[in-house]
């Protein structure tokens, strides 16, 4: 059969070897109660469910999904951070080589998730065929679970796993067949999943969602290198399955954004699926909060100094995508105009930025308005994308710069990493400018992603995180079926849905965007960045519209081939002696 390989599971899956089943403490936190099994039952589920948190690592899929797309940008960050062997510039320049150890780590680490699947529907499998309802019951999860992975791996690599037993071997599927396998698996389930234990549990919702998700991209899944084919169908079911998660009462637009990414996102009200953290799992995870911010930032300071909760200058906003915002609202700021671009908690005092851009030397000129005070525990950085000076805790001798009142003394943020000009004698100011040039891999070059919370269970901006990582949200459901609604022809339908989003957003009333009066694909595609930056989605909505192939930033390479990532070397080469060898991707 076309594009039917058979391979080892050892194979299919590298990386599973020689990896740690006990790196993470995966403790799951459920609300219900399984039975006489349920330890049996929880511990078949726990480590499929935690270790999607490996998965959307920022160094694996979601660093592969982010700097491949004209959203984020990592350079060699004053030649001495984030080179990493040259892997984050060559997948931002679509360089794409099947050695890039990023592009292999995030390989891995689906396949590994993919592999915990199916573990956990060998050990249901039997008591769901005893009787026992509460199996049956996480055996749909899991069967949904592998089908969301195995999506993962059909929109980066162009391939699934089709797989039931760890002692038979694996079929590669591309193409129609990858999209029918993983649509039989998502509706063998849809009608019979669990509807009430989400957002951190998959539910009948959540299926209906991929299922939305699989036709929506249907024609690119099809058609990897040429021109999308957006048939009818497809969009109506899109709109078929859409239609049932709205029409069903089960969430709300969240009125503040940026509350969708806090501490305590487990009950909001927009979340359909999510990676339940709750202060569990002991290696996971704000690093979609911390990745992209400045080091000089310590975001929690009543933990200092015994962790710091700082950032890491990681990949910074593209000024690409920036200037996306600005065309939109033209001569008003869009920290002004929109609720998702920024959200100021900083109190920031009464004083003329442009002086402390002029100050030199940096401490002996400031004054008792250059800082406030505010207690450790109540301290919040800014959130949305981060522009210019930015304002913070300062070490001092020790400790943190305290207030008489043994309050925290918040700075503008002095530069106290890299080995740039500015160090030691200058601000945090992060400037529009990043590229692959010297002044432009600095460490303070940039706009901020500060899009997640800093969780306040996590003492040092890693472990025992409690922000849910967003994984579907009402949102998204709009905008998918407003893009069928368009690709159909119902421009008032699509822009109604549009709207619906956009003027949801009004815990700011000032910043609340206005209603479009006019949408096409151009302007969706914009839509869905402004809502959906920084969580994973922009490569894959720049294929969808026609846009992966254009120029940004550091990026001019045009080839469609480059639109599925290369299949690491490593897996090609050790299924090379299975008869009917994992072939690599066209043009690699």
């Amino acid at each position: 059969m076309k594009n039917r390989i058979k391979i080892g599971v050892f194979m299919v899956l590298f990386g599973l070897l020689g990896l740690s089943c006990t790196d993470l403490i995966e403790e799951r936190i459920d609300e219900t109660e399984f039975g006489a099994e349920a330890d049996a039952i929880n511990g078949a589920i726990a480590p499929a469910y935690g270790y999607i948190s490996w998965t959307w690592r920022h160094t694996n899929y979601f660093g592969l999904q982010e700097v491949s797309s004209d959203e984020a940008i990592l350079p060699y960050r004053g030649g001495t951070d984030w080179f990493d062997g040259g892997k984050f510039i060559a997948a931002h320049q679509h360089n794409f080589t099947p050695s890039n150890d990023l592009i292999g780590s995030g390989w891995n680490q689906v396949t590994i998730n993919i592999s915990r699947t199916l573990s956990a529907i060998e050990v249901l499998t039997p008591l769901s065929e005893e009787g026992n309802v509460d199996a049956t019951a996480a055996l749909y999860e899991m069967k949904a679970l592998r089908a969301y992975l195995n999506m993962l791996m059909l929109d980066s690599w162009g391939v699934v796993f089709k797989k039931e037993s760890s002692d038979a071997l694996s079929e590669v599927l591309r193409t129609d067949e990858a999209i029918a396998y993983i649509e039989s698996e998502l509706l063998s389930v849809v009608d019979v999943i669990n509807d009430n234990k989400g957002p951190g549990r998959i539910t009948q919702n959540a299926v209906n969602g991929f299922l939305a998700r699989l036709y929506l991209n249907a024609a690119i899944y099809r058609d990897p290198y040429g021109t999308a084919n957006f048939t009818d169908e497809d969009m109506d079911k899109v709109i078929a399955y859409t239609d049932q998660i709205i029409n069903s009462g089960s969430y709300d637009l969240s009125p503040e954004y940026f509350e969708l990414f806090n501490d305590d996102n487990n009950t909001n009200s927009e979340l359909i699926f999510a990676l339940d953290q709750r202060g569990v799992l002991n290696r996971e995870h704000s690093r979609w909060a911390y990745w992209s911010i400045a080091g000089a930032m310590i975001a929690r300071p009543e933990f200092y100094p015994d962790n710091t909760a700082d950032g890491t200058d990681g990949p910074a906003v593209s000024p690409d995508f920036y200037q996306t915002w600005v065309d939109a609202y033209n001569d008003v700021d869009p920290a002004e105009a929109d609720a998702r671009f920024y959200q100021r908690n900083t109190m920031v005092p009464d004083i003329q930025l442009n002086d402390l851009e002029n100050r030199e030397p940096l401490l002996e000129t400031e004054t008792e308005n250059s800082y406030y005070c505010v207690d450790a525990q109540e301290f919040e950085m800014d959130r949305g994308i981060l522009r210019g000076i930015q304002w913070g805790p300062r070490r001092g001798d020790g400790d943190l710069e305290k207030c008489e009142d043994g309050s925290v003394r918040i700075y503008p943020l002095q530069q106290t990493k890299g080995n740039g000009p500015d160090r030691d004698t200058g601000y945090v100011d992060h400037t529009l400018q990043v590229d692959f040039s010297n002044m432009g891999s600095l460490h303070h070059a940039g706009y901020r992603f500060s899009k997640y919370q800093y969780s306040r269970t996590s003492p040092n901006g890693n472990g025992y995180s409690s922000v849910d990582l967003v994984l579907m949200r009402l949102a998204e459901i709009y905008l998918m079926r407003a893009e069928a609604k368009l690709r159909k022809g119902d421009n008032a339908g699509a822009l109604a849905d549009v709207n619906m989003v956009r003027t949801s957003r009004t815990a700011r009333p000032e910043q609340t965007p206005e209603a479009l009066s006019t949408l096409d694909l151009d302007i969706l595609f914009r839509e869905r960045g402004f809502e959906l930056y920084w969580e994973g989605f922009r490569r894959t909505d720049q294929i969808r519209f026609g846009k992966y192939e254009d120029s940004w930033t550091e990026k001019t390479d045009s080839d469609v081939n480059h639109r599925l990532f290369p299949i690491p070397q490593s897996a090609v080469d050790g299924a090379s002696g299975i008869d009917g060898f994992l072939t690599q991707n066209q043009g690699y």
